[in-house]
């Protein structure tokens, strides 16, 4: 007869450890990276803060960690290291991509998206039907749509007309910008938004183009003299996507997965929400510090535009394979 296994407290604590052990083994951790400040009321910040606080609310053994402010993947190297697997989530600026990937410059175009109601039409269009494609061929997934209105900001005076660029430093955010802002006549500052404060403080820069959220959380109410806002004739739009690598994405099971997009759609729509009152808060935060606040009229947007026809426009269908294309189909998006 086999006697029965007498369990001591050695064992039984060896067992225990055990199960925790694979219960932690089960739980997988994602590191999200991003440029933007980290608790300072940044929409983009904000994005993927609800994603991990909706995440950790599922209880789907899914943890991600957030480093904001580039302190851990500098703002222009963050879809590269996305692909080696040093983070596993981004809010990217699509358009700083575009060296490996020269289609993301349409999505900082001078004039391709014309307001926030016009971005979501243009995200259900078959414009970024191709964009997600490619995205989905470099090794990443969008998990959250995001359109960023910007502006003009200038240290001297107001940029109103092509001509007002005529020799000034000004920093783009893109390529496609910078094209245009070249055939005005101006020289070009390539730096990301999270360096902008110190070229403007330093002369490096004299103007630039950003996002309204960036103006406001990088404060440069504090260097500049006058800010070109959106207005009615908004000619700076850029997306800049929630990503995951598809390395982490398939490291995920059914219901991490669900979780993670579920929280994604909760993320868009706060953004969503919250996408237009940037303008406005970057409007109200530049006049309350004594900077000048204009518009294009509907004449000074059309001289903008017939630039980057000439410029940003030619060069990405001449230069861009299928660069033609998804212009005329973003185009064709009323």
């Amino acid at each position: 007869m086999t006697k029965p296994l007498k369990w001591g407290p050695t064992v039984i604590a060896a067992a225990l450890l055990t199960t925790l052990s694979a219960g932690a083994q089960a739980q997988v951790v994602l590191k999200a990276s991003h440029q933007f400040p980290g608790g300072k009321g940044d929409v983009r910040d904000e994005m993927v803060q609800i994603i991990a606080r909706e995440v950790a609310a599922a209880k789907v053994d899914l943890v991600i960690k957030v480093f904001p402010g580039s302190s851990l993947v500098k703002a222009t190297e963050q879809w590269k290291a996305m692909q080696t697997g040093q983070i596993d989530m981004t809010a990217f600026p699509l358009d700083y991509a575009s060296g490996s990937h020269p289609q993301f410059g349409a999505t900082l175009m001078p004039g391709l998206v014309k307001s926030h109601e016009h971005a979501l039409r243009i995200n259900a269009s078959p414009f970024m039907q191709d964009i997600k494609a490619i995205v989905e061929q470099g090794g990443a997934k969008v998990l959250a749509d995001a359109w960023l209105a910007g502006a003009f900001g200038s240290k001297g005076r107001c940029i109103r007309k092509p001509e007002d660029a005529a020799g000034l430093k000004v920093r783009s955010a893109g390529a496609t910008f910078a094209q245009m802002w070249a055939g005005a006549g101006a020289s070009i500052v390539s730096i990301p938004s999270s360096e902008v404060y110190s070229a403007l403080q330093q002369g490096v820069a004299q103007g630039t183009d950003t996002s309204t959220g960036s103006f406001v959380s990088f404060r440069l109410y504090e260097q500049l003299k006058c800010v070109t806002a959106p207005g009615d004739n908004a000619l700076w739009f850029m997306y800049e996507p929630v990503l995951i690598s598809k390395r982490s994405w398939d490291r995920l099971n059914d219901a991490q997965k669900k979780a993670l997009t579920d929280a994604s759609k909760k993320a868009e729509a706060y953004f969503n929400t919250e996408s237009k009152k940037l303008d406005d808060e970057m409007v109200s935060t530049f006049k309350k510090n004594n900077v000048e606040v204009v518009t294009l009229t509907d004449a000074e947007a059309q001289a903008w535009r017939e630039v980057a026809q000439k410029t940003s426009y030619k060069v990405f269908a001449e230069k861009v394979p299928g660069g033609k294309e998804l212009i005329e189909k973003a185009l064709s998006v009323k």
